[in-house]
C-alpha cells in the first residue's frame, strides 16, 4: 500500500502556518435561509492540511472533499454548514496551535480531524503525532463536550521504514479506540499511489481524486451526522 510520494510536505510551502492563518472560507446555509435555519444547521469543521484545503485544484476548496460532502448532505435535505480549516503544509503540531482559535469562532457539532500526512513525510516522531492528536481532541471537547469527532487515518511511504510506517498507521487506530472517536481507516484509500487520481506532484489528489476521498469520508461521517441530527430533533 504505497501511498504518497517522498516530498518534504503536502504543499510547496514547508513552513508551518501561524494560528488563525488558515483559509477560513465557509459554506454557509443556502441563500435566503433565515437566521433560525442557519442556527439549526449542523456545523462541520474539517481541521486538516493541503489534502483538505484542495491544494492545486482549479476551484480550490470548492472541489475539495469537505465541499463535496456538504453537497451530499444537502441532497438528502440536511442543513449543514461547512468550515474548511485546511492549511497547506500543516502538521499535527500546527493544528494543535490553532485549534482553539478555530473552535472559538462558533459552534462546532462535528470535527473531522485530518492531520498527520506532513508529520509522516517529514519523518517527525510518531509519539509526538499521537500526543498532538490526543491534545487536539481534548481541547475541542473542553470547549464543547457534546462535539462529535471523526479521525482520518493516514499512512506513509515505505521508504520511511517498515517499523515507522507500521507504528504511524497504528497511532490512528489507538487514538480512535482510546478517545472513543469514529475512525476513517485511511483518508487516501483508493487515491494514494494512483497516478491518474493525483496531480503531477504525485501527492495531491486531482478533482476526481477528491471525489473518491469524499466517498471514503462520507462512509464514516454520514452515520455520525445522522446521530447528531436525531439528537438535534
Amino acid at each position: 500500500m504505497l501511498l504518497l510520494a517522498t516530498l518534504p510536505a503536502c504543499s510547496s510551502d514547508s513552513a508551518e502556518p501561524e494560528p488563525g492563518a488558515e483559509r477560513s472560507a465557509e459554506s454557509a446555509a443556502p441563500a435566503g435561509a433565515s437566521d433560525e435555519s442557519r442556527a439549526e444547521a449542523l456545523t462541520i469543521v474539517y481541521l486538516g492540511d493541503s489534502l483538505t484545503a484542495g491544494y492545486g485544484l482549479a476551484e480550490g476548496e470548492d472541489e475539495a472533499y469537505p465541499a463535496l460532502i456538504e453537497r451530499k448532505a444537502e441532497a438528502l435535505g440536511w442543513n449543514v454548514r461547512t468550515v474548511n480549516a485546511g492549511v497547506s503544509g500543516d502538521t499535527s503540531a500546527g493544528g494543535l496551535r490553532r485549534v482553539d482559535w478555530i473552535v472559538n469562532r462558533g459552534p462546532v457539532d462535528v470535527l473531522v480531524l485530518a492531520l498527520g500526512a506532513n508529520d509522516g513525510l517529514r519523518g517527525l516522531p510518531v509519539e509526538a503525532l499521537k500526543e498532538n492528536l490526543e491534545a487536539i481532541i481534548a481541547r475541542v471537547r473542553a470547549l464543547n463536550p457534546d462535539v462529535r469527532i471523526v479521525l482520518a487515518g493516514m499512512m506513509v511511504p515505505t521508504n520511511m521504514g517498515g517499523a515507522y510506517g507500521e507504528r504511524f498507521a497504528e497511532v490512528y487506530r489507538e487514538v480512535a479506540d482510546e478517545q472513543d472517536v469514529a475512525l476513517i481507516p485511511f483518508l487516501l484509500d483508493g487515491v494514494g499511489g494512483v497516478r491518474s487520481l493525483n496531480q503531477p506532484d504525485g501527492v495531491h489528489p486531482t478533482a476526481e481524486g477528491q471525489r473518491v476521498m469524499a466517498e471514503t469520508v462520507w462512509q464514516t461521517l454520514r452515520p455520525v451526522l445522522e446521530e447528531a441530527r436525531a439528537e438535534q430533533g
